[in-house]
């Protein structure tokens, strides 16, 4: 059973894993230049295609073996469909998805199907991601049978006594039925699922953010006992900057199909470069009442641009409030390491750090 005491807030930080700048931490998922297109089909069959929703467009990224990455961005920036490339849910339109030194990006058959098994993911809504017609029971056991992992009777029960254990459920919960179980409950359920294989990475979309925030503690910690005891390495996927610093070592914040910044956790949080990682972290609350009056707001005009049509140049210049017309218009960033891999996918960080570049200065 894990401490529930622990409380999430934006100024706290408890991760877990392996030190991305040790040189000794080697890679277990490698992604480079990723790219997830889906073609936007016409007529009356449905036979022409006429464009391409753009959802991962270009994304580079390592997970080091042991490590807790959290990747953060507004609905629609493609941070979902990221995570089940990674899975090969979704079918890569190009680039290379390495695990433990496999490309998995053409791989098909039984093939994929092996290597699956060293791959999980926890899903958000666990209502429609578990079956209401299978017991618990029936659920664990079902990836294990596929696996090859099911060793029938006493074994498999005993096994399967230890995983609900080491979730925090009772046993009884075996007979039982997912409409049953609380939310928090289910979910907890659900990272059952995903261990019963023994994989080595599990990809968490969005796990907790349908629950109660003293749920989502409960629940995040119970992710990072896991972690140690089974030696996971997590890719964790939200929308809540304040979840992901409570759990991951390195951050990637995502816009609009492509990673515009990357950095330590706590690098991230206190000297954030890309403006919209500053206005992402401007948004979160903070719990001293003389810090929230005095820090800085940075407001955002507009929506999140379509994905089958974003904007040349920058994708964020249509938002941006630091926009230099002349270059942020044109020139695409490319995603560029400026010291102790912090990475920044902009043509202005320095600048705007440093304050030469002002809000609305390029108008």
């Amino acid at each position: 059973m894990t401490d529930s005491s622990r409380t999430i807030t934006g100024s706290e930080t408890s991760p877990v894993g392996t030190d991305p700048s040790d040189p000794a931490a080697d890679s277990l998922l490698e992604i480079d230049d990723l790219r997830v297109h889906f073609p936007i089909k016409r007529g009356i069959v449905l036979d022409r295609t006429v464009g391409h929703v753009y959802a991962v467009d270009g994304v580079s990224l390592r997970v080091g073996r042991g490590e807790t990455y959290g990747l953060v961005g507004e609905s629609g920036c493609g941070k979902s469909t990221l995570g089940k490339a990674v899975l090969r849910l979704e079918r890569p339109t190009g680039g290379s998805i390495r695990f433990d030194g496999t490309d998995m990006a053409g791989m098909s058959g039984e093939p994929l199907r092996r290597m699956r098994r060293r791959m999980q993911m926890v899903f958000q809504d666990t209502l429609s991601s578990l079956d209401p017609r299978q017991s618990v029971e029936s659920l664990l056991v079902e990836g294990m049978r596929a696996h090859g992992l099911d060793k029938g009777g006493e074994s498999t029960e005993r096994e399967l006594r230890e995983l609900l254990s080491s979730v925090g459920l009772p046993s009884s919960a075996l007979r039982k039925y997912p409409h049953e179980f609380s939310g928090g409950q289910r979910q907890r359920i659900g990272i059952a699922r995903a261990l019963a294989v023994r994989p080595d990475l599990v990809v968490a979309d969005e796990p907790v953010s349908a629950l109660d925030v003293s749920v989502q503690a409960q629940v995040l910690n119970l992710l990072e006992d896991l972690q140690e005891e089974f030696g996971l390495t997590y890719l964790v996927i939200a929308h809540d900057l304040a979840v992901v610093r409570h759990v991951a070592r390195r951050i990637g914040v995502m816009y609009l199909g492509g990673l515009v910044e990357e950095s330590d956790s706590d690098v991230l949080y206190e000297q954030p470069l890309h403006p919209y990682t500053r206005a992402l972290l401007s948004a979160v609350p903070v719990p001293e009442p003389e810090v929230e009056d005095r820090r800085e707001r940075i407001l955002l005009s507009g929506d999140l641009p379509s994905p089958a049509s974003p904007p040349t140049g920058c994708r964020f210049h249509t938002r941006c409030p630091w926009r230099q017309p002349t270059r942020c218009d044109s020139e695409r960033p490319e995603l560029r390491d400026v010291g102790g891999g912090h990475r920044v996918a902009c043509h202005y960080a320095e600048e705007i750090r440093d304050g030469i570049i002002t809000p609305n200065s390029g108008e």
